[in-house]
C-alpha cells in the first residue's frame, strides 16, 4: 500500500489513524476495534466489510 495514501486515510467510524498490516492486507483502527480489508490493493472502508479485532490483538508495542 503507497504510504501517501495511507498517510491521507482514517477509520470511518473514528477518524483516528489507521495502521496497515501487510501480512493480512488490512487496515486496523485500533480504537474503533476493526480490521478493514485491502482487496486488490484498493481499501475498503466499509463498517459492514470489517471485521471487529479480537480481545487478543493489541496495537504493536
Amino acid at each position: 500500500m503507497d504510504s501517501k495514501l495511507l498517510e491521507m486515510l482514517v477509520c470511518p467510524i473514528t477518524k483516528g489513524r489507521l495502521e496497515y498490516d501487510k501480512e493480512a492486507q488490512e487496515l486496523i483502527s485500533y480504537q474503533a476495534r476493526l480490521a478493514f480489508p485491502v482487496r486488490d490493493g484498493f481499501p475498503v472502508l466499509l463498517e459492514g466489510e470489517a471485521r471487529e479485532l479480537s480481545p487478543n490483538e493489541e496495537r504493536p508495542r
